[in-house]
């Protein structure tokens, strides 16, 4: 069968979007781009330019980076005209030059062309390309259907990388991309951080995935619809300095929201699975919301004091400075009747505002409400955030009945149904009942299918037979006595199963745990034991618990939360906890965590504790920054009761370990704060029970989905995964039946597939490697044949490497070589020094196998490989003649300093820098890993280069500082 060619998709696509109202335009160089810009702007600006005044347009739209020109894009340019040339005594007036209208998309000017070319460091050719108002808004960049649409993924990185800051960085102005192979087509944003896992299919209302590319284009880039994602629906994040755009299913919840409030009065609520983005939902329609006229003031209600100051840090991160929480309730009365002041006194308007349910309710009762009674009648709407938790009391009520026009929206990811309400003083109440109908929902088999969720990988294990079996025994089953799960053997086994598998489970501690437990005191336990075993050097995991008062064995549900009180006192204010026993154990082991980490919080003052709880979520929120110091600020599992089970994110959060009871939401919400999508290697969230939960799992998903929903958001047992790397390892020895015949491999197409083969190879083994069952010796290859694959796999990376320096093309450019799934194991070249000093006392008959494994583990490490050669070189020349293996270590960082010397020179002296300020510049990127500027690099050459030769020298002077610094600095620590 013939593949519909990508000429043939291009040309398809073009007619098509010229039938849904775009212009087609030839624009084939940098050259065209500009000269079509001004006539754009000038038609959509109803005004003309003149050269000089254009210029200045252009190099106002050249500065800044994909951010800023975000920014600028939504902005308007001033500039003083001078009409002296056709009217001497005219007088001088301020022009201002738009480039977008977000108010009134379907004003902006639509245009469509394609094979744009650009020269930066590579000529690049792009494929598709809409242009808004002259300024390329989208670029489409299209793979003949059959091949894999990640490629085209890949293609857009290498154009940013090469071409897309040419000409005044134009195409640095492009808000989405979009990535097809006709069959498959995706949508994702413009940013730095762009993730092929952050691409997105998208749907209709009913979350039906759209794929096809015609059917695409009609939903999704008809001008209407796209002025509008752009005009309303990227958010520009502060925080990361990224552009984020919203999935489809938080489009129609935002727009069946805005819907509501333009046409009734009716309260409603959106039900979008935990871990589906529900704070960027509801930040958009929040910042919609405040804009209409008939909205007096939007008010976020979280239930939690944790939550609200996360969720202002996240909105602000949205949009800076779009809200402020309120420290007390004088301060959110102040914010209702516009007085309110920051904390540097400066008076603050917000038609938006965030606070606590708490906080609210005290608002509207005893001596605020009279300030409050002039806002009685105006046109609040309150968006409640997790309202599954916070609205079954009498406060729900009480806010209706005080603002009598108000409209109430609720979010949630596991709503109440009858079959899950709890019972209280006004009887069980589900959230049909508080907050009407169902507007929009998206349940987790939606966010699985779609990829926005990992699933769940659930082991048992039964203490009791001291087997790892995916079921207990019906009689062990029956078991859940509390003395039995408080005997300190129970303890003690549960503590020494996390010890030996977390490694296992986190991929030797590159992602972090919690650990759920019953009650306070199993808490306490627990904490205690690891201490023990960790001064006893059974392990060297990084532990912290946090708890207050409250929580306990006999509500399943039970939140352990912050408490939001106004009164500056210790922090189990109001509420004593069980003994002064139990404050002080926490007190100690908070002592604890200032020992480790060099910080001083205590129990007794409620703001340091508040921010102990802060520095604990700070660290499992930072690991997934690049800024992270791993070895200085890494926690590997934080012991909980209840709090950071519900409403708490961290993508770095892989495992949860449960020895609790859990059911209905509270289950799926402690599960769900593992299954956040990060990369290739994170392939699910795992759960190690040591409970059997497997009914109450079984009964929570199908409650909130169906009970064929089981398999979707469950992983399959190991036996099937293994089964599934049969079948790759097949594929892999058809392509290449040992590792040597990967060299006779005679094309870059044979190559490339044995990449893609060994590839999906390595995805099932990084699944398998999860599973405690995990033994090579199940498996029909053994670890060393792995190995040498691996080898050969790296070697063809080394290669794509080298193509790209030498500006050659290739087909393998644009496959993705997941070396995240490679980089396993902390070794780096502190570990390879401890095994060169136990080379030095190993007795002749096995230096030579250990010498061999050195070697193999230095090809086999991908961080590694880049230092073979000069570690190498110590060990045949220096090695010999070092006597005492305990100076092993200082002659080694003598021979690497040598080496580091030597090489700073030899690449100053060939590319004409001095080597000073050079040396100063690398210094600076290694502390900052952000890239030096340009003309940084070109202040440290002997003279700057002409501008024709200015790009290629820049480029290839940085190329050599990273590789220096890979070579000399990454990987050098333990």
């Amino acid at each position: 069968m013939m593949h519909q060619s990508e000429a043939k998709l291009e040309n398809n696509l073009i007619k098509q979007l010229v039938g849904l109202g775009y212009q087609s335009v030839k624009v084939m160089d940098g050259d065209a781009l500009v000269s079509n810009l001004k006539t754009q702007l000038e038609a959509f600006n109803k005004a003309t330019y003149t050269d000089k005044e254009f210029d200045g347009i252009l190099n106002h739209l050249a500065k800044g980076n994909v951010f800023e020109k975000a920014k600028t894009l939504r902005d308007r340019f001033s500039f003083t005209q001078d009409g002296s040339a056709s009217s001497p005594n005219a007088p001088t007036e301020v022009a201002y030059v738009r480039f977008f209208d977000s108010e009134n998309w379907n004003n902006n000017l639509f245009q469509v062309t394609n094979q744009v070319s650009q020269e930066g460091s590579f000529k690049n050719r792009y494929d598709v390309t809409l242009l808004v108002n002259g300024l390329p808004l989208v670029q489409i960049e299209l793979k003949r259907r059959g091949l894999e649409i990640k490629e085209a993924f890949n293609q857009i990185n290498r154009y940013q990388k090469h071409s897309f800051w040419s000409n005044h960085g134009l195409f640095q102005y492009v808000q989405l991309f979009v990535i097809s192979n006709g069959g498959d087509t995706k949508y994702l944003a413009n940013n730095k951080l762009q993730s092929v896992k952050q691409t997105f299919f998208w749907a209709d209302a009913t979350n039906k995935n759209i794929t096809e590319l015609d059917e695409f284009a009609a939903a999704f880039l008809n001008p209407d619809h796209l002025g509008k994602m752009i005009a309303n629906y990227i958010v520009i994040n502060e925080t990361l300095k990224i552009l984020m755009v919203l999935r489809p299913y938080q489009y129609f919840a935002t727009e069946a929201l805005i819907k509501q409030v333009k046409t009734n009065t009716d309260n409603a609520y959106i039900w979008h699975t935990t871990g589906s983005g529900k704070t960027l939902t509801s930040f958009k329609t929040s910042q919609i919301l405040m804009d209409l006229p008939e909205v007096y003031k939007v008010v976020f209600v979280v239930d939690r004091k944790d939550l609200d100051y996360q969720t202002m840090q996240e909105f602000n991160s949205f949009k800076d400075g779009s809200v402020d929480s309120t420290d007390n309730t004088s301060s959110l009365v102040n914010q209702f009747l516009g007085k309110f002041k920051d904390k540097k006194g400066v008076r603050k308007e917000s038609d938006l505002i965030i606070t606590t349910i708490q906080k609210l309710n005290n608002a509207i009762s005893d001596r605020y409400a009279k300030q409050l009674e002039q806002l009685k009648n105006e046109r609040f709407v309150f968006i409640f955030d997790e309202c599954h938790r916070s609205q079954f009391g009498e406060t729900h009520e009480r806010i209706t009945k005080f603002f009598a026009q108000s409209q109430l929206f609720g979010f949630t990811g596991t709503p109440i149904f009858a079959e899950n309400a709890s019972k209280n003083d006004l009887g069980k109440r589900t959230t049909k009942d508080l907050f009407g109908k169902c507007l929009h929902k998206y349940v987790i088999t939606d966010a699985i299918r779609d990829e926005n969720v990992l699933k769940f990988g659930i082991e048992y294990y039964s203490v009791f037979k001291h087997k790892n079996k995916p079921k207990f025994d019906q009689m062990v089953e029956d078991i859940n006595k509390k003395e039995v799960f408080e005997d300190p053997k129970y303890l003690e086994s549960v503590v020494d199963y996390i010890i030996a598998n977390h490694n296992r489970k986190t991929f030797n501690k590159d992602y972090s745990a919690i650990f759920a437990v019953s009650d306070i005191g199993a808490a306490i336990a627990y904490y205690e034991l690891f201490q023990q075993k960790k001064l006893a050097g059974e392990h060297d995991l990084r532990i912290a618990t946090i708890f207050t008062y409250g929580a306990n064995e006999d509500d399943e549900n039970a939140q352990d939360f912050l408490p939001d009180f106004e009164l500056d006192q210790a922090a189990e204010a109001q509420v004593a906890y069980q003994s002064s026993h139990t404050r002080d154990k926490l007190e100690g082991f908070v002592g604890d965590y200032n020992k480790m980490y060099n910080t001083n919080y205590t129990t007794k003052d409620s703001k340091l504790f508040e921010g102990y709880f802060k520095d604990i979520s700070k660290r499992f929120k930072d690991r997934e920054k690049t800024t992270f110091n791993d070895e200085k600020d890494r926690l590997d599992i934080v012991i909980v009761v209840g709090m950071m089970l519900t409403g708490f994110d961290a993508k770095k959060v892989n495992t949860l370990y449960v020895d609790k009871n859990l059911k209905q939401h509270g289950l799926i919400q402690a599960f769900s704060r593992t299954n956040r999508i990060l990369g290739e290697q994170k392939s699910q969230g795992n759960i190690l029970c040591f409970r059997n939960l497997k009914q109450a799992t079984d009964d929570a998903i199908t409650l909130f989905s169906n009970k064929e929903a089981i398999e979707v958001v469950v992983m399959p047992e190991y036996k099937d995964i293994a089964k599934k790397f049969d079948e790759a390892l097949k594929n892999l020895k058809e392509i290449a039946p040992t590792y040597q015949t990967v060299n006779d491999l005679e094309s870059e197409e044979d190559e490339a597939a044995f990449v893609q083969a060994f590839r999906k190879l390595m995805r099932n083994l990084n699944v398998l490697q999860s599973y405690t069952d995990f033994n090579w010796e199940d498996l029909p290859l053994d670890e060393q044949e792995y190995e040498d694959y691996k080898g050969k796999y790296l070697d063809l990376y080394e290669k794509v490497k080298r193509e790209k320096q030498k500006e050659k093309v290739s087909i393998l450019d644009d496959i993705d070589f997941e070396l995240e799934l490679i980089h396993r194991d902390r070794v780096n070249v502190a570990y390879i020094i401890k095994l060169l000093a136990k080379l030095k006392i190993t007795d002749t008959t096995s230096a030579a196998a250990q010498k061999k494994a050195i070697i193999d583990l230095l090809g086999g490490d991908v961080m590694l490989r880049s230092k073979r050669e000069l570690i190498e070189k110590f060990i045949e020349e220096n090695l010999p003649t070092i006597l005492d293996a305990d100076k092993i270590e200082e002659e080694f960082d003598q021979y690497w300093q040598d080496q580091k010397v030597l090489a700073l020179g030899k690449l100053c002296e060939e590319e004409s820098l001095d080597k000073a300020q050079f040396k100063s510049l690398i210094d600076s990127y290694i502390y900052s890993g952000q890239e030096p500027i340009r003309d940084d690099v070109f202040k440290c050459l002997d003279h700057r280069p002409s501008i024709l030769k200015a790009r290629e020298i820049g480029v290839r002077i940085l190329n050599r500082m990273k590789e220096f610094v890979e070579v000399f600095v990454h990987g050098m620590v333990g």
